[in-house]
């Protein structure tokens, strides 16, 4: 974060000084990062107190100033120096902290994170007055992939700041955004939302020159209610670009191409295609490796190049048109971009992350998230990498349930069982016990007439011990699912797993 005193920064969040006096907070200046977990507190940073559900992080103020913090950002006075805002109340806190916070009774955490965003939007002013380039993007899937390859783009153009992981909300969102600092060149916000005027308020706090929308698909369907609810809410990203601003729009989406109209910034369209009035940025002569990267031929400005991507699955091939156009647009030459996009290998944990045991078993890890799209993405890749191993090579998807599909979450599960069958995979195996995952084993046992090739297990240890009993070598496993299903120690157990040698070990 840029360098303020704790009397600028009460100043910027409407805050009141307790524990410090007005001289002294003149004085002390905050010049680390600022963090919400007490253990991440660096010398001269600013800690957040932020309510849990466990534990509530006023109780862990000393400690963060025993750390090296200089102050507390807090909603009530914690006997160290704070700044005080507000609790908002009860009846306005679960609105405003709702997927963010777990635990907000009586509006102190909602009157933290409205602080936060105060002082994110205060620093992100001053650095865009000097130069910095804010890139937003939004969409249904392939958000935190997109985002690690922008990043990588970015980085031979000069100094770049990205969240770690999906910081994508109102917690995360203005986090990130003060890790930039007079140095940082760009600034990459990945923005996701739960209610419709989400993506609008943090497009607020740092407003972006340069948005992406990758895609419209179902993902948290059941908050949205429709598809078209969903997509009003992702135009609210082009729609927060101004003039001078360019947005770019994955035009294989229609309803992502349709957002054109709802932006007066100029519009940069992505796809693949061989047809060079299709799009600005383009791909053809698209081909996979036997672990499902990419390689295609990039089409910009008159100019082409080849490109071999390291992430794995079909879909990144639209991920990487939308970080090479941002690139373009930030002065990148189009060797410079595809030599980056060819360096740029998986950052974020469990998001198509590739590996292989010393037996020869491939584990693909995508198990920090799952909609219907990033499934039906995950699957494809998953067939298409155990069509290349040797013919007694079978290929397993590992799913869990897909959370936050409302109404349409039986129907959802369904079809992904029966996209398995479809895409000939080996083996299938359900994680959990509940209706969506009773419809999934079901979906795929009604499209292929499955016996032992479709397994039900209740949890995840039931699902490694199966796999330890019966993974191959050259098996490859797909460990899938939306977060909160559990599903990602399972993938890191898989893959750290050194299976008996006959004849060897210990006795």
């Amino acid at each position: 974060m840029i360098d303020l005193s704790l009397a600028q920064i009460a100043d910027i969040v409407g805050g009141r000084l307790a524990d410090i006096d007005a001289e002294e907070a003149a004085r002390v200046r905050v010049t680390g990062t600022v963090e919400f977990d007490s253990r991440a507190v660096n010398p001269g940073g600013l800690f957040l107190a932020l309510p849990g559900a466990r534990s509530d992080g006023h109780d862990f103020a000393a400690a963060a100033v025993t750390a090296g913090a200089v102050a507390v950002l807090a909603a009530r006075p914690v006997g160290v120096p704070a700044i005080v805002v507000d609790p908002v109340g009860a009846d306005s806190a679960t609105g405003g902290t709702a997927g963010v916070l777990e635990y907000d009774a009586d509006g102190s955490g909602a009157a933290v994170l409205a602080a936060l965003a105060k002082l994110a939007g205060a620093v992100a002013a001053e650095l865009v007055g000097g130069g910095l380039t804010i890139v937003g993007l939004t969409g249904s899937s392939g958000k935190t992939s997109t985002k690690d390859l922008i990043a990588a783009v970015l980085a031979p153009l000069g100094e770049v700041v990205a969240p770690p992981g999906s910081f994508n909300n109102e917690l995360g969102h203005p986090w990130t955004v003060l890790r930039a600092t007079r140095s940082t060149d760009y600034l990459v916000l990945e923005m996701s939302a739960r209610h419709r005027g989400n993506i609008a308020a943090l497009a607020a706090i740092a407003p972006p020159s340069i948005g992406v929308v990758l895609n419209v698909g179902t993902a948290h369907l059941g908050e949205f209610g429709s598809r078209e609810a969903i997509a009003e809410t992702k135009s609210e990203l082009p729609q927060s670009v101004p003039a001078t601003g360019v947005v770019i729009l994955n035009a294989d989406d229609p309803v992502v191409a349709a957002m054109a109209d709802k932006t007066a910034a100029r519009v940069v369209r992505v796809g693949r295609s061989s047809d060079p009035a299709a799009a600005d940025v383009r791909a053809d002569q698209i081909v996979l490796d036997p672990l499902a990267r990419a390689g295609f031929m990039l089409h910009a400005g008159g100019e082409q190049v080849a490109v071999s991507l390291a992430v794995h699955g079909d879909h990144q091939v639209s991920n990487a048109l939308c970080a090479a156009a941002v690139a373009l647009e930030c002065g990148a030459r189009l060797d410079q971009v595809a030599a980056a996009l060819g360096a740029a290998g998986p950052t974020s944990r469990q998001r198509m992350q590739v590996s292989t045991r010393s037996d020869g078993v491939t584990i693909i890890n995508d198990a920090y998230n799952a909609n219907p799209d990033s499934m039906r993405a995950g699957l494809k890749a998953l067939a298409w990498m155990g069509r290349q191993g040797p013919p007694e090579s079978r290929s397993w998807a590992v799913l869990g349930e897909m959370a936050e599909l409302g109404d349409d979450a039986i129907s959802e599960h369904d079809r992904i069982g029966r996209l398995a069958v479809r895409l000939d995979v080996s083996r299938l195996i359900v994680v959990g016990t509940g209706r969506a995952m009773g419809a999934m084993l079901h979906g795929a046992v009604m499209e292929g007439s499955w016996g032992s090739e479709a397994t039900a297990v209740a949890d995840t240890d039931a699902a490694l011990a199966l796999l330890r009993a019966e993974l191959q070598p050259g098996d490859v496993v797909l460990v899938k699912a939306s977060n909160s299903a559990g599903l990602g120690a399972l993938a890191d157990a898989l893959a750290a797993d050194i299976p008996d040698v006959p004849g060897e070990g210990g006795g």
